[in-house]
């Protein structure tokens, strides 16, 4: 079992000096030759979708390309987030090996900005960012990638096909904000629980931007136990 400690640091309802301090634990030893296992590969086998943060390209890229290249070869779903701007910075060479093999990119607009300025595009535009990575070139030609960007209160970004569509988020009285950690992760798991029941794109971002809503209103990455999903 992998273990990963965060602890969430928060001043003021203002979110103001809001932080992360990750521990990695076990999670920062984890190697290919343990997923290569029979009774591990199995699991992989079994699967349709797979959902990767970023951060795992900080400690076992060769196991997230077998997995991408097992998705790639049996018509499968690969998904990826750019986790962090360091992410992006300081490990753009696993990065751009495993693009090739994501059908779906998520990330928000800080990290959307700092992808394009790595690879040296001229623009802090998002749409036009999105767009890009949407359109970078694939292993597979089974699935066309579709890049989600979500930027906090603004509209949600979604780039397919060369095109853009925006999604507005649920609005939410400032007083209502507790904390906005797992906003991200939040709104994926709501985007992914759809996604794999075959819904349409507008029905996935609706469910995660639902979910990124109730989580920014209690403080930690908790979920009441009866939510009313509209």
């Amino acid at each position: 079992m992998l273990e990963t400690i965060a602890h969430y640091l928060i001043m003021g309802n203002e979110m103001q000096g809001r932080s992360l301090v990750a521990n990695l634990s076990a999670a920062n030893c984890y190697k290919s030759e343990h997923l290569k296992r029979p009774e591990n590969w199995a699991l992989v086998e079994k699967a349709k979708y797979y959902y990767i943060a970023g951060f795992f390209l900080t400690v076992s890229p060769d196991s997230i390309q077998l997995v991408a290249e097992h998705a790639a070869a049996n018509n499968k779903v690969f998904m990826m987030n750019l986790s962090a701007p360091f992410i992006c910075e300081f490990f753009k060479d696993a990065q751009e090996k495993l693009l090739p093999y994501v059908d779906f990119v998520f990330g928000n607009e800080t990290e959307a900005r700092t992808f394009s300025k790595v690879h040296g595009w001229e623009t802090e535009n998002v749409e036009e960012i999105a767009i890009k990575i949407s359109q970078w070139p694939k292993a597979s030609g089974t699935h066309k990638r579709i890049t989600v960007i979500t930027q906090g209160a603004d509209p949600t970004v979604v780039a397919e096909d060369g095109k853009v569509k925006l999604f507005p988020v649920i609005k939410l009285p400032k007083e209502k904000l507790v904390d906005t950690n797992g906003a991200g992760d939040a709104f994926v798991g709501g985007f992914l629980s759809q996604l794999v029941q075959g819904k349409p794109i507008d029905d996935c971002v609706k469910a995660g931007c639902y979910a990124a809503n109730v989580i920014i209103q209690r403080s930690g990455c908790t979920y009441p136990e009866k939510p009313d999903f509209k």
